[in-house]
């Protein structure tokens, strides 16, 4: 309990001065706070990384910007002050008991985690900070995905605000995001649907896909990663923040939305395009927001844009194609390395939701034209389905974004919102509600999910068709006639927690951690040893596994990591790296060592100093 109520106080410090500037602005929405929270961060760590100081910079300009945001919005209050309604209070209470329950099913920091967990260590330990000083690598290249680490920044915060260790705030911090990821879900249903009944739908759908379907808290057990964060927390806020129409905090949270995931940006942007395409009678009403989505994203790629170039998986040679071909085959149709589509299954594999909304997606062209949500979930359904099962469109999209990134684009469809817009048309009738419940225990039954990595079975290839040429067919139709039918958000958002209740039944029949302890754990003596014994910022030789967690423990730089946790880039080199390193474990030869500027390894789990 001690650690949860630091872990809160360090959190609250980290989204502070966000909540000081969006109050001024007259923004009430956690959206809001979430979008200036991260422009406040973005201010105080490039000043930082400017100056190449410490993280008691950034600390002191965040406590400014609360100051002046504070001073600012205590100025302007007034009763002529028009602001959007707050999140709903038993949204927040909601949100902090999962984040509770959360807090035993918090497995071992493990996988991602680590390389996450060692960048965060940096920010918090070095000083002297610039951007390659949270590398892997003393003598590496920027990560593409994180070459500005926003995101590992504000974990930074709030472990030092909390006085709690970055493995710890890693692992459990997920236990606070929980509440601001439930609120935004509901936001994001509210300000597209314009009901708050629809923003308990999407919220409901939303634990249900993304928490309780795959058992073990889902990816909400691992909200602290940037990856997850993006698309649980910055992606539903741009989406409040975009349809909300304010500009100025839509630009702010694509920004961030591009520096913490870029891919996860230009994967948002496609859905928000279709809309924009089938509203082009509103074209006024959404431009603005549009190109304050588009021209952060389209800035921070182009920075990128060095850095990516110096990727392998970016426009790959054939090698390097045919590679990533094998590996993610079990997720793609191919009929040869320059014809080749995603898996049908994809879609339908995070299960009963998915499935449900791919088979009810035509339904929605019966609202096209007098609701801007249809617009949204059924245009930008169709055109993620097009992008990703029309080989020619996805060849290209693949090798602008790596088919690592690309395969990925799947969870951007719009689903959640397209299956709560069903529900409210489904439900003129009273019949929806047991009909929702039934549907929903046949198809926990019978497609319950594949959450493994890669692709198992998936869900039905069928289903995906059936939204593809429906999706298509209802367009169209929308296009030539325009439907009267009304959507009823109160029913359906009772038919939607109907439907939900068999996914949360098997969330919470598997309520336990994933993995409870790192079987590769450094021992406690040996992470002592490298805190207090091995100077911040040494490079130090050892196994690649044993390394991995080397990086996690302590702010120090390593050899050679494993290739899947490392850019494969041309300044990385992370396969030749790794090679060395099996050549010195066999031969101990020290001119590996001296090539990579390496002063202490550890070996057989006893750590020495090298000597030259």
């Amino acid at each position: 309990m001690i650690v949860y109520l630091r872990l809160a106080f360090g959190t609250a410090c980290v989204f502070a001065p966000g909540w000081a500037l969006a109050r001024a602005f007259g923004q009430r929405s956690a959206s809001a706070m979430l979008a200036w929270a991260l422009a406040c961060s973005f201010v105080a760590w490039t000043a930082v990384f400017a100056l190449h100081r410490s993280l008691h910079l950034a600390v002191t300009i965040l406590a400014v910007l609360l100051l002046l945001g504070l001073a600012e919005w205590w100025g302007r209050r007034g009763p002529d002050r028009v602001q959007e309604d707050g999140s709903g209070l038993w949204v927040w209470l909601l949100g902090i008991v999962l984040g509770w329950s959360l807090w035993h099913v918090e497995g071992a920091v493990i996988g991602d985690g680590l390389f996450h967990e060692a960048r965060v260590r940096k920010l918090v330990d070095l000083t002297s900070l610039h951007l390659r000083s949270v590398d892997e690598f003393k003598d590496g290249g920027l990560h593409p995905g994180y070459a500005f680490p926003l995101w590992h920044e504000l974990l930074a915060v709030v472990s030092w605000a909390s006085g709690v260790d970055p493995g710890t705030v890693v692992r459990h911090e997920p236990s606070l995001l929980a509440p601001l990821a439930c609120v935004l879900a509901w936001e994001s249903g509210v300000a597209l649907f314009r009901s708050r009944a629809a923003g308990a739908s999407v919220l409901l759908l939303s634990l249900a896909v993304f928490c309780f379907a795959p058992g073990h808290g889902g990816s909400y057990a691992t909200l602290a990663l940037p990856g997850t964060a993006a698309r649980q927390l910055l992606v539903p806020a741009a989406i409040v923040l975009f349809f909300r129409s304010q500009v100025a905090a839509t630009a702010v949270i694509f920004g961030a939305l591009a520096l913490v995931h870029p891919t996860y940006a230009l994967f948002l942007l496609i859905p928000l395009v279709a809309f924009a395409v089938l509203s082009s009678s509103e074209w006024r009403s959404w431009g603005a927001s549009l190109l304050a989505a588009i021209v952060p994203t389209g800035a921070v790629l182009v920075w990128l844009k060095p850095i990516v170039d110096e990727t392998v998986s970016h426009d790959p040679s054939p090698g390097e194609l045919l590679r990533a071909l094998r590996h993610y085959g079990d997720q793609l149709v191919v009929t040869n390395d320059h014809h080749y589509r995603l898996a049908p299954q994809v879609f339908g594999r995070s299960g009963a939701v998915a499935v449900a909304a791919l088979v009810l997606l035509p339904l929605l062209g019966v609202a096209l034209r007098p609701r801007s949500w249809a617009a949204f979930a059924l245009g930008g359904t169709v055109a993620v389905l097009l992008l990703v099962e029309v080989p020619w469109l996805f060849v290209h999209f693949s090798d602008a974004v790596s088919l690592s990134q690309a395969r990925r684009v799947a969870g951007f469809a719009p689903l959640v919102f397209a299956l709560a817009g069903a529900f409210a048309l489904l439900a003129r009738s009273l019949l929806v509600l047991p009909l929702a419940l039934v549907g929903g225990i046949v198809l926990q039954l019978v497609w319950p999910g594949d959450f493994d990595y890669g692709l198992r079975h998936g869900g039905p290839a069928l289903a995906t068709w059936i939204a593809l040429a429906g999706g298509l067919v209802a367009i169209i139709a929308a296009l030539v006639r325009r439907s009267d039918w009304r959507e009823h958000h109160g029913r359906g958002a009772a038919a939607a927690a109907l439907f939900v209740a068999p996914v949360f039944v098997h969330g919470a029949w598997h309520w336990s951690p994933r993995v409870r302890a790192d079987p590769l754990a450094l021992s406690p003596r040996l992470v002592q040893r490298l805190r207090t014994v091995v100077p911040e910022g040494a490079v130090v030789i050892a196994p690649v596994g044993t390394s991995y967690r080397v990086t996690a423990d302590a702010p120090l730089y390593v050899v050679a990591l494993p290739v899947a946790h490392v850019a494969n880039t041309t300044k990385n080199l992370p396969y030749v790296r790794r090679k060395a390193v099996l050549h010195w474990n066999l031969t101990n030869d020290p001119r590996v060592a001296r090539r990579y500027g390496a002063t202490w390894a550890i070996r057989g789990g006893r750590l020495y100093r090298l000597t030259r």
